[in-house]
C-alpha cells in the first residue's frame, strides 16, 4: 500500500509531501513514475512530492495519513533506511569522514 502525508514541508518555496510503500521499494518507484516524479525525487525510503501532485497521488490511490504514521509504516514494512544508516551519497574514499558510515568530511 503507499502512503502521503499532507503537504506542510517547505523548501525553495513549495509545500512537500512524504510518499512511502509498506510493500516494497518497486511498489514506490512505479507509482512515482505513474505520478510523473522524477526519481531524483526519492530520498532512501520515500518520494518528496509537490503539493501541486498531492491530489492525483491520493486520485491514483495514495492514502492520506498523518506524517508519524509515515515513518511508523516505514519501520513496521522494515523499509526504513535511517540517513545515519544511508547517506544519499557515498562517501569518497579519497577524503577522511567523521562518524560511524560516513558523513561529513572532516576539514582541518
Amino acid at each position: 500500500m503507499l502512503y502521503l502525508d499532507r503537504p506542510a514541508w517547505p523548501w525553495r518555496g513549495r509545500l512537500w509531501s512524504h510518499l512511502i510503500s509498506d510493500v516494497s521499494h518497486a511498489e514506490l518507484h512505479a507509482f512515482a513514475e505513474a505520478l510523473g516524479v522524477p526519481r531524483r525525487g526519492f530520498d532512501r525510503d520515500h518520494y518528496d512530492i509537490p503539493a501541486e501532485r498531492f491530489p492525483v497521488a491520493v486520485w491514483l490511490g495514495a492514502q492520506v495519513v498523518p506524517t508519524r504514521e509515515i515513518a511508523h509504516r516505514l519501520r513496521a514494512s522494515g523499509l526504513r533506511r535511517p540517513k545515519h544508516l544511508h547517506p544519499r551519497t557515498p562517501p569518497r574514499p579519497d577524503v577522511p569522514t567523521a562518524g560511524v558510515g560516513g558523513g561529513w568530511p572532516v576539514r582541518g
